[in-house]
């Protein structure tokens, strides 16, 4: 077992691992450590406790100190230095007439590198960019094209939930999320409705996955044929989420379906998996969601 803390570098990024040295560091105190981008100024997001040695990557690196006065009036300083260099960036792009997107800009506490954010539908050709960038600022430039999801995430905003963005409030990295998923849950193919403020699919199609995997396993499918307890029939309609059918007894001649609970329904036959159908345009534009 080894002691460590949890470091926090952004907002709501990743967490890693440094050794505290025997100092009891509380959760939001800043702190200075080595990084393999350099010296970097970082928040405590998990205090002191022991994990197994199979949970860290080594070398463990130690905190070099807790975040001094003139830290902190430095990384202010910083974010100053940012918002000029964003000003100074988006001139260069324009100048040299680039296909991109500026996001962020950042600089390593250390001031030895620039970090400019950026999206842009293709590959650019950036290197006179660079070259126009390092002559202004003296110092180590790298521009780093980002995805959509990213952007979304470092700019913040509200879903059509009405709440802020999961990715910039408290989703520390992105998790998998599928058209699957979509279809698993009964949610329409219609991309503007499963899509989020990114043009990706919405993050929080994970989040019930699982109770839905669960559901399925255990409810009959439209179609399949079934026993109940006023006969045998067919299944017209299913909720996953309340557990309640809708059969169509044979025996029913005005073809009325009834609901049953899902645990008073025994199948006979299951249901024929159902193919999918959609045109090849909306096929790529559901593909597009997930990339």
């Amino acid at each position: 077992m080894t002691e460590v803390i949890g470091v926090r570098f952004k907002q709501v990024g990743k967490i890693y691992y440094f050794s505290p040295n025997g100092v009891q560091m509380p959760v939001g105190e800043k702190v200075i450590v080595e990084t393999a981008r350099g010296i970097e100024c970082g928040e405590v997001a998990i205090s002191n406790r022991e994990i197994d040695d199979e949970g860290i990557v080594k070398p463990l690196k130690t905190v070099i100190r807790v975040a001094t006065e003139d830290d902190l009036k430095h990384i202010e300083e910083n974010k100053a230095k940012e918002k000029k260099a964003f000003k100074l960036c988006l001139e260069k792009i324009e100048k040299h007439k680039l296909e991109m997107k500026l996001v962020d800009v950042e600089y390593t506490f250390d001031n030895n590198k620039i970090l400019f954010y950026f999206t842009a539908d293709g590959r650019v050709d950036f290197r006179e960019l660079v070259k126009d960038l390092a002559s202004v600022f003296k110092t180590r430039i790298e521009l780093r094209q980002i995805g959509v999801r990213d952007e979304a995430k470092m700019l913040g905003g509200l879903g059509i939930c009405g709440r802020p963005f999961c990715c910039s409030s408290f989703l520390g990295e992105f998790q998998p999320v599928s058209i699957k998923m979509a279809k698993e849950q009964g949610l329409s193919l219609n991309p503007t409705k499963i899509s989020g403020t990114c043009g990706r699919l919405m993050c929080c199609l994970k989040y019930e996955q699982n109770a839905y995997e669960d559901l399925l396993r255990i409810t009959p499918k439209v179609g399949a044929y079934v026993s109940t307890s006023e006969g045998k029939g067919t299944v017209t309609e299913v909720s996953l989420l309340t557990g309640l059918l809708r059969v169509r007894l044979d025996k029913a001649n005005d073809g009325v379906p009834m609901v049953f609970e899902r645990e008073a329904v025994k199948v006979i036959r299951d249901a024929r998996p159902q193919r999918e159908e959609y045109d090849h345009k909306s096929e790529k534009e559901l593909k597009k969601l997930e990339n």
